[in-house]
């Protein structure tokens, strides 16, 4: 069982950055492949990264060159470094997390934060 939580979402302006950050309270990320997806109002739930165990990283292709994903497991917490936003981005950030990579890329991953809001104004 893993619980996660996730921070850093705000207001910024459009072309700022921001770093969210999802830590496992409960749990660990160790063995797990970990994504961040976003949901926009109206919108479906969308993938923006994950990183595999093995640091492997997959991108959206409206986010390559400007977000990061990374994790660090000696504090069960995984980042996105989200730079040169754009209002169109203004979404709830998610963090997932699964053993399984086909379901974390999915959107089927087994658990899921409860997002932090992250507002782009332009």
């Amino acid at each position: 069982q893993v619980q996660l939580v996730e921070s850093g979402g705000g207001l910024v302006q459009a072309g700022g950055s921001l770093r969210l950050s999802c830590t496992a309270s409960k749990g660990s990320i160790f063995s797990k492949h970990m994504g961040w997806y976003r949901q926009a109002p109206g919108k479906q739930r969308e993938l923006v990264a994950a990183i595999h165990t093995g640091d492997l990283t997959h991108y959206a292709d409206s986010v390559k060159g400007r977000f990061t994903i990374s994790r660090d497991n000696a504090k069960d917490t995984v980042y996105l470094q989200m730079n040169s936003l754009k209002p169109e981005e203004t979404a709830v950030y998610y963090c997932a997390a699964d053993p399984a990579w086909v379901r974390l890329i999915t959107l089927s991953a087994a658990y899921w934060g409860q997002g932090t809001q992250v507002t782009v104004s332009s």
